[in-house]
């Protein structure tokens, strides 16, 4: 047979030569051959990998856009921490926005009801398929972040959705305490501190960027006819909403949000009154600090008059400000 091959071709001399010559030959075109079960997989993989990163990427984008003081506080969290932070933040964002974006409450209500069936789903590790929703999972499951504090966020929110002014500052307190406090809770757990000081200077500090918030916003809300100042405050210095609404630069409205701003200013003091035991690690969930009392200096310069100019720019320096009480680790 051996030879009968040689013969008649000239080529191949023996069964040995004939097997590795056909082996040289297939194998080339067969080294990356794969069972359609291993494609499968490698393509899930990759499709993950992608929408994981699209996630990513958008959450950045709604912090950026939205919350910038935000975005720049999570950017200066440990790694570990900076993808949940960003994904809380854009959880916060896409609550507070709905207020503004539906001309209906019952749509209002029904957007918060979706949030408060995802939250139950994403502790179900069956989140839905929402880039927001995906990262606060991922969030969830990194850090064990607790469910009542993401709930009462959305509670909160939803009771806001009544469009009027706070009744008191206490009204104003409770608010941010609910909101702001709960999202630096959050964020302590993502940076892994359980502490009791540290809890109590959050607390503070989220009642004065809540105070602080509703400062800030007055301009926009004015502008679309609404005022959601503590009414006690507005009496008491004789102010009116039409006031407010008109952007009235007179004293009785500066009066008014000097004693706002005087309110947000003891909460950080507070908060400032435990930072002796309060854990270093604890220190950038408080990066906001930063902002809050960029604020207030700049409404005081303003002599409390919340409609000024200046206070309507962004403080280019912020970013700078908030690198190097970062690189000190204190607040």
């Amino acid at each position: 047979m051996a030879s009968g091959i040689s013969a008649k071709h000239g080529l191949l001399t023996t069964k040995s030569s004939l097997f590795h010559a056909v082996q040289r030959k297939i194998l080339p075109y067969t080294v990356g051959v794969q069972r359609p079960a291993e494609v499968q997989c490698l393509r899930a993989a990759a499709n993950s990998t992608a929408d994981s990163q699209h996630n990513e990427k958008y959450c950045m984008d709604l912090v950026r856009s939205r919350d910038y003081d935000g975005f720049v506080s999570s950017l200066l969290l440990p790694e570990e921490a900076r993808r949940s932070s960003l994904a809380l933040r854009a959880f916060n964002v896409e609550l507070a926005q709905v207020k503004d974006s539906v001309s209906q409450k019952t749509i209002g209500l029904m957007r918060m009801q979706f949030w408060k069936t995802a939250i139950e789903e994403i502790y179900r590790d069956d989140p839905p398929l929402q880039p927001v929703s995906s990262e606060l999972w991922r969030a969830v499951r990194q850090h064990y972040l607790t469910k009542r504090w993401i709930l009462r966020i959305i509670t909160e929110r939803e009771k806001d959705m009544e469009d009027r002014a706070y009744r008191n500052l206490q009204e104003l307190e409770a608010y941010s305490e609910n909101t702001q406090s709960s999202l630096i809770y959050l964020l302590l757990e993502c940076l892994g501190v359980k502490d009791v000081h540290a809890d109590h200077a959050a607390s503070h500090i989220g009642k004065a960027q809540g105070i602080v918030t509703c400062l800030r916003a007055t301009p926009y809300n004015s502008s679309r006819r609404k005022v959601y100042l503590p009414m006690d405050v507005c009496m008491l210095h004789g102010a009116s909403q039409e006031e407010f609404i008109r952007g009235s630069r007179e004293q009785k409205v500066r009066d008014v949000v000097y004693d706002i701003a005087s309110q947000a200013h003891v909460h950080l003091q507070h908060a400032r009154s435990f930072s002796r035991n309060v854990p270093a690690a604890a220190a950038p969930a408080f990066l906001q600090t930063v902002v809050l009392e960029d604020y207030l200096q700049r409404v005081r310069r303003a002599d409390f008059d919340v409609f000024h100019p200046s206070l309507q720019k962004r403080n280019p320096l912020l970013p700078i400000q908030l690198y190097l009480r970062s690189w000190k680790k204190s607040y």
